[in-house]
């Protein structure tokens, strides 16, 4: 005879709990050790990539990470016969996931000879805005990120009903209430594991369409590189 739902289930949630457990466990009374994420952008110019590590200790300076290779031919971002990339840290984050002193780092990328691959964009970004001319002028930066939430298991936006379209726009952007802001509680946590890392996002609202939200960051007078890497993180 097999076991019903209900025996599945009870069997089920001590292996769950053991799993949450692991998930939510704090490294920093076991060890000093830390585990850094390194993340860059891929071959497509879009997607992210990343890869974690262990490190011996807490770091805050990127400067004072070690650099790291992967294989490049599996990012679309080397041939097979000379694949391996460099990843040269760039900017550190609190990682909001993992918490304690485990650390997000954003990076780029290069050949094993120094070269900046191509889908490296901030290479030739970092000499412009390091121009003379362009830093006196103190620019003040800012960009706006927007998306939209897709409902699970089907390529349909969030509070769309299935297979047909939401009504005229209007009650939705800036809205509140379940069914004019959709998506809510995605959204909330997102913001508030930007702020724990480090983001410097300076606020969310919903837009004009329901499942779209819109993010802003803001970098002041500070360099338009960071900027590029709080988008990405």
């Amino acid at each position: 005879r097999l076991p019903s739902s209900a025996t599945l289930r009870a069997l089920s949630q001590p292996a769950m709990a053991l799993l949450t457990d692991l998930l939510n466990l704090d490294l920093t009374d076991s060890t000093e050790k830390i585990i850094a994420e390194y993340i860059w952008i891929g071959g497509s110019g879009m997607d992210l990539r990343s890869k974690a590590r262990t490190l011996p200790g807490p770091v805050t300076d990127p400067s004072k990470l070690p650099k790291w290779n992967y294989d490049g031919s599996s990012t679309g971002q080397a041939p097979g016969e000379d694949s391996e990339v460099i990843l040269y840290p760039q900017a550190i984050f609190k990682d909001p996931f993992r918490k304690g002193n485990n650390i997000l780092v954003m990076c780029d990328c290069y050949t094993p000879a120094g070269v900046p691959i191509p889908t490296n964009k901030r290479y030739n970004a970092a000499k412009i805005f390091s121009n003379p001319d362009v830093a006196k002028e103190e620019p003040w930066y800012g960009i706006e990120q927007e998306y939209t939430l897709l409902q699970k298991d089907i390529n349909w936006p969030l509070g769309w009903p299935v297979g047909g379209f939401p009504g005229p726009q209007g009650p939705y952007y800036c809205s509140i209430g379940a069914d004019k802001s959709f998506g809510r509680d995605i959204v909330d946590s997102h913001y508030k594991a930007c702020l724990f890392a480090g983001v410097n996002i300076s606020g969310i609202n919903g837009e004009v369409m329901p499942g779209q939200v819109k993010h802003r960051y803001n970098t002041g007078h500070s360099y338009f590189l960071y900027l590029g890497e709080l988008l990405s993180v």
